[in-house]
């Protein structure tokens, strides 16, 4: 049971709610204006293309990492304090960003700021139930969900207009610095404005299993992000082979953790639950795709094609568009009616239009356009919008109501996991493809080697929707009414964390 805060009649609370929005904002933002900013950080700071995974992909583990643990922690301490502490940590690691002088400074700064995340985005939801009464939340969860539709839009074209302006001389740099003023005036207004919450009952934290599952999933991630660029070192292949055993584990430590104090990491009976294993599924093969998508997308317009921020990130709003038209009209209108075959067609969706883009980008090579490009991203982008909001509901609907707060961290968790795999699978199935193809074509074709990578890329891109469209077939035909008003706000939660995914569609830029 929550401790909840009688909410006051007067405006305080909307303040509050302005302060959390605003922050939700904020991490939204960050998350998708980095992509579109990759080929100005490599020519800026001369980073290797195993280092500018890193960029993200060391902000999507270390969110995932922390999201569970993270919401313990506000139930412990209050979540005002986390909250604050969380913003606080990530305008810090947004000036480091910002100020990086190398590579290395620059993944550090930025796996930093997946940590603050981790720590600021989990309370946001819990404050907005501690500080409206039931009857005003679905009008918040409403406004909630605007904002992050906000963010899918204003994101790439925020990190191209700031990119290609080059304040001050700045380059990329003000992407990051952008966030100071805004997280300062969120701490000043959040310690006046936010009223403090704990739970009393809130679950103890597992430092030691976060401990394992980070070692785990390291030494399968590491490996596999920097092997190219280090010849792909025996040394590699047996962190990878062994990342099984570690996480293995892991899963026997949770197990007894459970048993023990009832308050493991990763609440493994969940799983006994077909959908929600089906839709876990679902989910971190979804980040997968998402994750190897938008980063080379990001790469082919830019490096394959010549284009400038600007004209990638104006590329990409009708992708942002149809993500969140589809989102909105699946969540409302669809799935009440149609139930998971909404998914279903999302996935058949945004599989026709990764073909679609295979052919152009093969038929077209250099000479492809923006209005060329429109009606692959239209299907992507509205397939995308099928699933990203109701796959949460689906998920969970047939999870017991006592564990859907843990079914919903350790959902959100998993795809923004998945798109820390993507990113890292991106070195085999796009750069290694990139280096070979540029090889051959020489220096009369520069931008050769990441056409025909991104064509490559998008075949594994392909053949990740195969598989979530096989998983979605053991989801319910329709999401259990018993769950669907409580799990809609859930919903809404895993769409802005994604990171992020995100916190996603808008990463495309």
């Amino acid at each position: 049971m929550t401790t909840t805060v009688p909410p006051t009649a007067d405006r305080r609370r909307w303040t509050a709610l302005a302060v959390v929005l605003t922050a939700s904002f904020m991490d939204l933002v960050d998350a998708t204006i980095v992509n579109i900013a990759i080929p100005s950080i490599q020519r800026d700071t001369g980073a290797s293309f195993s280092a500018l995974q890193w960029v993200t992909a060391g902000y999507a583990l270390a969110f995932a990492l922390g999201l569970i643990t993270g919401g313990r922690l506000g139930d412990i301490y209050g979540r005002k304090k986390l909250f604050l502490l969380g913003i606080g940590g990530f305008t810090v690691a947004s000036a480091l960003c910002g100020l990086a002088a190398t590579p290395g400074m620059l993944v550090g700064a930025r796996v930093l700021q997946g940590a603050m995340a981790a720590l600021m985005v989990p309370q946001v939801l819990a404050i907005i139930h501690v500080t409206f009464p039931a009857h005003e939340r679905g009008k918040v969860f409403g406004m909630f969900g605007a904002v992050i539709g906000l963010g899918a839009v204003c994101g790439p074209l925020i990190g191209a207009l700031l990119t290609e302006g080059d304040l001050f001389g700045l380059e990329w740099r003000p992407i990051f610095l952008i966030n100071l003023p805004v997280g300062i005036a969120g701490i000043l207004l959040g310690r006046r404005f936010i009223t403090e919450s704990r739970s009393p009952d809130a679950l103890r934290l597992d430092l030691v299993g976060t401990a394992l599952a980070t070692v785990g999933l390291l030494m399968l991630l590491y490996p596999l992000t920097q092997g190219r660029e280090d010849g792909w070192p025996l040394w590699g292949f047996v962190s990878m082979a062994a990342s099984p055993l570690v996480l293995a584990l892991f899963v026997r430590y949770e197990r007894a953790k459970a048993r023990k104090d009832g308050s493991p990491l990763v609440e493994l009976s969940l799983f006994r639950v077909t959908t929600f294993a089906a839709g876990s599924g679902v989910q971190l093969t979804f980040g997968v795709v998402t994750g190897l998508f938008f980063l080379i997308w990001t790469l082919h317009m830019q490096l394959g094609l010549g284009w400038s921020p600007l004209h990638a990130g104006l590329t990409g709003l009708p992708f942002s568009l149809a993500c969140s038209v589809a989102a909105g009209m699946s969540v409302q209108k669809l799935v009440p009616r149609f139930g998971r075959k909404v998914l279903q067609a999302g996935a058949l969706i945004m599989l026709s239009g990764a073909l679609l883009y295979i052919w152009q980008a093969g038929h077209y090579g250099s000479a492809l356009t923006s209005w060329q490009m429109v009606p692959a991203m239209l299907l992507m982008g509205g397939g995308m919008g099928l699933i990203v909001a109701p796959i949460t509901d689906a998920a969970i609907s047939e999870v017991p109501p006592e564990h859907s707060g843990s079914a919903s961290g350790i959902f959100n968790t998993t795809g923004q996991l998945g798109m820390a795999l993507g990113l890292g699978l991106s070195s085999v199935a796009f750069f290694q493809v990139a280096d070979v193809a540029g090889e051959r074509g020489g220096a009369a074709a520069p931008g050769a080697g990441f056409i025909d990578a991104t064509t490559n890329a998008l075949w594994w891109v392909s053949g990740g929707l195969v598989v979530v469209l096989g998983l979605l077939f053991l989801l319910p035909r329709r999401a259990g009414a018993q769950h669907a008003a409580g799990e809609q706000a859930v919903a809404q939660e895993a769409a802005a964390a994604g990171a992020e995914a995100e916190q996603q569609p808008a990463l495309a830029s």
